[in-house]
């Protein structure tokens, strides 16, 4: 017996059930109008749906078959059960999995921002670099093109005194106005060139300054950089010597048993008194490095050893 045949068996004796009240009606009413012919015709019917309604139902009042489609409806419900709670584990997989990979894909988008931002500001500082590289190229050649244009004039200077040298052993003498007016023009040279000098070396400066700013921040940003992963790195040593000592977190949450002890071994980061109390209980012992019947106290953590023997291994686990 299956669920699916009883129920098409309680089908078939519902319709037989009513048909044989339909024809219990019918034979009532030809009773009723005295029609004999009529009501013999509804009797034989009425004879073979009871037939058929006690062939319906037979299979019904066989011995331990009602237990057995009770066991058979218990394996469905269960069946249906186990599918539903499969069925309801494989969406919580695939949801834990769409949020893995969001996680991941949120991760890689960070990266790679992170990416595009190192290599935006290394572009913006090379070109940065590269401006001020060109501006200190330009004011070094306006600087050169100003040396080239003084030593032009102290050769003019010193090509004019040789030829009034030469004009004078000649007995030529130039007037004081024309020497005068020469003095003048080369002053007022100088006085330019000078400027000039001292401007573009103003402008040099300004220009080194800057770039020795922009290497004072590069060699912090890389200085902040190291530190953070020195951070990094001591924070994941930390946390693997705390969960050797203390276990897992994510395994022994805080209402777990060990939560007291751990606790009790890190209440000296949360209290002075505890921290102090602590430390004078360890400083009774305070012995040289080479005291032949103690040694120092360790830095930090004295970690577990490994198990040595199967026994111990399992009383760790």
């Amino acid at each position: 017996a299956c669920p699916s045949s009883a129920r098409e068996l309680a089908v078939r004796a519902l319709g037989c059930a009513a048909r044989l009240a339909a024809l219990c009606r019918a034979l009532r009413r030809r009773e009723d109008e005295g029609d004999e012919a009529g009501w013999a015709r509804a009797r034989d019917e009425a004879e073979e749906a009871r037939r058929e309604l006690r062939e319906a139902v037979r299979p019904l009042r066989e011995p331990g078959y009602r237990q057995q489609l009770r066991r058979k409806v218990e394996r469905a419900r269960k069946r249906r059960l186990r599918l539903q709670r499969r069925k309801r584990e494989a969406e919580a997989a695939e949801e834990e999995e769409a949020a893995r990979a969001a996680e991941r894909e949120a991760k890689i988008d960070q990266w790679r921002a992170k990416c595009i931002q190192e290599v935006e500001e290394k572009n913006r500082e090379r070109e940065l670099k590269a401006a001020a590289d060109s501006v200190l190229s330009e004011v070094r050649k306006k600087q050169a093109d100003t040396k080239r244009m003084e030593d032009i004039l102290h050769a003019l200077e010193k090509l004019r005194k040789l030829r009034k040298e030469a004009a004078g052993r000649k007995g030529v003498c130039p007037p004081p106005s024309a020497d005068e007016a020469f003095e003048s023009q080369v002053e007022s040279l100088k006085t330019l060139l000078k400027n000039r000098t001292e401007l573009y070396e103003a402008e040099e400066r300004a220009l080194r300054v800057m770039l020795e700013g922009e290497q004072e921040e590069e060699r912090k940003r890389e200085m902040e950089k190291k530190q953070k992963k020195e951070r990094e790195k001591l924070l994941q040593q930390k946390l693997e010597i705390d969960s050797k000592l203390f276990g897992d977190p994510d395994e022994f949450p805080l209402a777990h048993l060990l939560q007291p002890f751990r606790e009790y071994y890190l209440q000296a980061e949360h209290s002075v008194a505890a921290l102090i109390q602590i430390r004078h209980e360890w400083d009774q012992y305070l012995v040289p490095a080479d005291h032949p019947e103690g040694s120092c106290i360790p830095p930090g953590w004295v970690l577990p050893s490994l198990p040595t023997n199967d026994t111990w291994a399992t009383a760790v686990r």
